[in-house]
């Protein structure tokens, strides 16, 4: 899988050309998650946990904290796979786990191979209370020019069941980011798919401790640039990798 230089470029064009649907209440509909490299460590374990505040027009309504806690391991240097478990909770009620989710990543090139590293990441999310599941297939690429990191996560979605109407949908998640040091690497980021458009600033660094052990976080402010995204979107992560 040889890499052309303008191949991130191209990914990008391609699913943004589409204009956004229309979405009865924009916090339904989540575009926001993470952007994910194409890397996998072999022997790696890791606890994750990923918070999005989401609030739109109205603070008492529409106002939405998901989370998802998550475990992943090495299957070996190739494959990485993590289950999730994904609650929400709105104003005045407790969180509520809707749905888990399972995931594998695979890493397709070694890293400097070719002047973009590649990688695929499959996800399966089944909601517990109703019937729809979600699965999606996405293409993971990254490429270095000096201190900066551009990383685009391309993909298509399948939604299916009962409770739903069948569709795919075509997402794409990108990201800019400066390694100015190991503990702090400011960025920016953009997130588009059938009801997102959005855009805006995030830091992102690595604190390690003894042997494999590390600490990342990554935090992230998200403003729309349609009307079907929330007015803002905060991302935060928090990984322990041992």
């Amino acid at each position: 899988m040889r890499s052309k230089g303008g191949t991130l470029a191209v990914l990008v064009g391609a699913v943004c050309g589409s204009g956004p649907a229309m979405a009865d209440n924009p916090l339904h509909h989540n575009g926001v998650s993470r952007i994910y490299d194409p890397y996998v460590q072999a022997m790696e374990k890791e606890l994750e946990l990923r918070t999005l505040y989401q609030w739109d027009d109205n603070p008492v309504e529409n106002r939405v904290i998901q989370q998802r806690i998550g475990y992943g391991f090495s299957v070996n240097d190739r494959v990485f796979a993590e289950a999730y478990a994904i609650g929400t909770r709105f104003p005045d009620k407790p969180l509520n786990i809707e749905a888990y989710e399972l995931e594998a990543k695979i890493q397709l090139t070694e890293q400097g191979e070719y002047s973009t590293d590649w990688g695929v990441l499959v996800e399966y999310e089944r909601e517990i209370s109703e019937s729809i599941a979600e699965l999606a297939l996405t293409l993971l690429g990254s490429r270095q020019w000096g201190n900066w990191v551009g990383t685009v996560n391309v993909g298509l979605e399948y939604e299916f069941g009962s409770d739903i109407t069948d569709e795919i949908d075509r997402f794409l998640n990108a990201q800019w980011r400066y390694r100015y040091k190991e503990a702090l690497e400011p960025g920016v980021e953009f997130y588009a798919d059938e009801f997102t458009r959005g855009i805006g600033p995030v830091l992102a660094g690595t604190v390690r401790g003894q042997g494999k052990r590390k600490w990342i976080w990554e935090a992230g402010l998200i403003a729309p640039l349609n009307d079907t995204t929330p007015d803002t979107t905060f991302r935060f992560l928090l990984e322990y990798e041992f």
